[in-house]
């Protein structure tokens, strides 16, 4: 994170960057600019706090449900989250100009698609875990529908762009009124899910035995969902859609960890936020312009995972 803070296309001195740290604790003599200290203070470490707490949410929600679904190629979105945050996001730029109003929006679809999925998987007795699935597969197509057809009737040159350009994925937005407004979903979601990780090495036991140990397989299944629901959705409204980082960093994980969710989780969460971290300072860095996170992580993130593929170091129990 302190890397971080001294790498863009303006360049502020390392020691510099230390000392207007210090300064917002103690009072010190200053020997920086004002522009050295509103781009540290104000734009770099909003964004590294926001990749930092992003990667970490998107990880630890994938890993959440891969052991739900006892499925290595399930990620943060099978449930349509994203599909619904987009869908959200861009009704409100349709509508709003005001980023606040986007957030909440994207938010509020996030939730609203999973909830249909949820719904729609209840009306099916038998089977529970693969219909959830498929209602996911249903819902994320019907929202994905709905986003085109805004970007349909969106405004060519103003509108579509803003959807477009928030659907890629990015962080260069991100101020501190942003964080403290998905911070307590993203602390509950998570608190909760590291407090039940040992439950969900049950799970990979089947219903019967996992019944057998005293576990509920219908409330166990109901938290894991809300949980990484919230860090999902959480995460989507102020940073667009990002793949990738909820399907490969689990698997890195694994490789080091092994299955156990008990170290499993919070390998992923410390890994989830180098690995966004890294993303997010090789968009603003590569190019004079600023390449969309969501871009960056496919680009890397595919390439890499056929490589674990290939090498076969993704077994999965």
């Amino acid at each position: 994170m302190f890397w971080s803070l001294f790498m863009g296309r303006f360049e502020v001195d390392p020691g510099n960057v230390l000392r207007i740290l210090i300064s917002s604790i103690f009072p010190i003599d200053h020997t920086w600019t004002s522009a050295e200290e509103t781009i540290v203070m104000q734009v770099r470490l909003p964004r590294i706090i926001a990749a930092v707490m992003v990667g970490a949410a998107l990880s630890m929600a994938g890993a959440a449900y891969q052991g739900l679904f006892k499925n290595p190629l399930v990620s943060p979105d099978i449930l349509g989250v994203s599909s619904g945050a987009g869908f959200g996001a861009a009704v409100a730029i349709l509508i709003s100009s005001s980023s606040w109003m986007i957030q909440v929006s994207a938010f509020a679809g996030g939730i609203a698609a999973v909830l249909c999925t949820y719904l729609l998987s209840r009306l099916y007795k038998s089977g529970q875990i693969l219909v959830l699935v498929l209602s996911g597969v249903i819902v994320s197509s019907f929202f994905g529908a709905l986003l085109s057809i805004t970007k349909y009737v969106a405004d060519p040159y103003e509108k579509l762009p803003t959807i477009i350009f928030w659907l890629m994925g990015s962080l260069s937005s991100v101020r501190y009124t942003d964080l403290f407004a998905i911070a307590p979903a993203m602390f509950l979601g998570g608190t909760i899910l590291l407090l039940i990780r040992w439950r969900i090495n049950l799970l990979s036991l089947g219903s019967d035995e996992a019944r057998t140990l005293g576990v509920d397989m219908k409330q166990i299944t109901r938290i894991i969902i809300l949980c990484a629901t919230l860090l999902t959705a959480a995460s989507v409204c102020i940073s667009g859609i990002i793949g990738w980082v909820g399907l490969v960093v689990p698997h890195l994980g694994r490789m080091v960890t092994g299955p156990d969710y008990r170290r499993l989780l919070p390998m992923t969460i410390v890994m989830g936020a180098s690995y966004l971290l890294i993303m997010d300072d090789l968009s603003r860095t590569l190019i004079t312009t600023e390449i969309p996170l969501g871009i960056l992580t496919a680009l890397l993130g595919a390439p890499f995972f056929a490589y674990l593929l290939w090498r076969r170091k993704t077994g999965w129990s």
